[in-house]
């Protein structure tokens, strides 16, 4: 697969879209694509319902928590002093270390226990700025309708120096939450509106956003198809044409 790959693009240097098209052309009308057109075995995946209806979670690590996971690994540096996340301490615990002198955790609303913020991101006046050292934002800002003011706020309350780490979804079945947090899902984020999201909202800070994933992950991220399932030498293959995770690693200026 890779030396097909590397052929394609070689082709596209090389010869015209034209002449591409005409070797497209001929592969169809003389079936020369392989796997032949019609011979391809899809196995348990030919089936219009996923796996799992719940991305996984009834199976193991669903796959965008795989690379969440990595990307945190490759930060934990960032986690430090005071941090802040989302929902619950999850991540701060699992990857901070005696780095964190103080959690905080944030919630939308009221009644999660372990929320010592209860705050609307998009309107968080009443949140002291310059409070946090790293904030751990897990595929939350595709949830968010006006995601600027979100980012806005999340830029505000990092202390200067301090570190976003943000994830969100690429190619992904759509996260409902009927009869809980009245959330929707908004967007589904790519590395490019990522990249000018986070240039806007970190004016004079340091960026880096990447993509995860590639062909194979993406459909086993549909189906539910968990990381247990998979060689971790495949999903680490990276396809910036397959974005099934992005992440944002964002630095206040200062």
């Amino acid at each position: 697969m890779a030396l097909r790959d590397r052929l394609i693009s070689a082709s596209k240097r090389v010869f015209s879209p034209e002449a591409r098209n005409w070797v497209v052309r001929q592969q169809r009308r003389y079936r020369l694509q392989w796997p032949r057109r019609g011979s391809v075995d899809f196995g348990h995946l030919y089936r219009t319902t996923p796996i799992s209806p719940i991305f996984g979670l009834d199976r193991g690590q669903p796959i965008d928590r795989y690379y969440i996971e990595r990307f945190l690994e490759a930060s934990v540096a960032d986690i430090r002093g005071r941090a802040l996340e989302l929902g619950d301490p999850y991540y701060i615990e699992k990857f901070g270390g005696d780095r964190v002198d103080r959690i905080d955790v944030l919630h939308v609303v009221d009644g999660n226990p372990a929320a010592t913020i209860v705050a609307d991101l998009t309107r968080a006046d009443h949140v002291a700025s310059d409070l946090f050292d790293c904030i751990i934002f897990t595929q939350s800002l595709q949830m968010i309708y006006d995601m600027r003011a979100a980012l806005r706020t999340l830029h505000r309350i990092l202390k200067p120096g301090g570190v976003l780490l943000l994830t969100s979804h690429g190619i992904s079945k759509i996260g409902r939450r009927l009869g809980r947090d009245p959330w929707g899902e908004y967007w589904h984020i790519t590395t490019q509106s990522a990249e000018r999201l986070m240039a806007e909202a970190f004016p004079g800070g340091e960026v880096e956003v990447r993509s995860w994933g590639n062909v194979l992950a993406a459909v086993c991220a549909l189906h539910g198809i968990v990381a247990e399932e998979i060689d971790a030498r495949d999903l680490d293959v990276r396809d910036p044409d397959f974005e099934v995770l992005v992440t944002a690693r964002a630095r206040k200026s200062g």
